[in-house]
């Protein structure tokens, strides 16, 4: 039973990190779903209100580093509210319309279309505006990469 709880715990950590890059798997979710596995096959006892209060503060950094990446990097290029919102729904709809590859290309072009159709501004802008939804996604996904390995540093520790 034990190796089939770790099978478990580590299974939920592997799903959170493809999360990164699939945005429709909800990574955060998978990482403490692993604890809570843990804590079922195993024990809660080493998973103190400590732990908790440190993982809660890594899954608010990680929302709020999610959001702003995305956003900065929309922004840094010149875009608008509507690229970002575009290169949101890009980024969410991309893996399903193109396989693999829409998750580069979907947040690109989301914010390329909102951009000329929102805001009307010129196609070298709205392209530019794709060029930094896509840089922020690259950025945002370093960052949660980041985090989760520090997060899963920190359940090794207490366990």
């Amino acid at each position: 039973m034990e190796i089939i709880g770790w099978i478990l715990v580590v299974l939920c950590f592997v799903v959170a990190f493809v999360g990164t890059f699939y945005p429709i798997i909800p990574s955060v979710v998978f990482m403490l779903l692993g604890y809570i596995v843990y804590g079922l096959f195993f024990s809660f006892t080493e998973l103190t209100w400590l732990f908790w209060v440190i993982q809660i503060l890594f899954v608010v950094l990680l929302f709020g580093a999610d959001m702003a990446a995305n956003a900065f990097g929309v922004k840094k290029f010149g875009g608008t509210k509507a690229g970002v919102w575009g290169s949101t729904i890009g980024l969410l709809f991309g893996p399903f319309v193109i396989p693999v590859a829409g998750i580069l290309i979907g947040p690109f072009i989301g914010a390329v279309i909102a951009e000329l159709i929102v805001t009307r501004l010129g196609i070298k802008q709205a392209i530019k505006s794709g060029v930094g939804s896509l840089i922020g996604f690259l950025t945002s996904s370093v960052v949660k990469i980041i985090v989760l390995v520090i997060m899963l540093i920190v359940f090794v520790f207490f366990v």
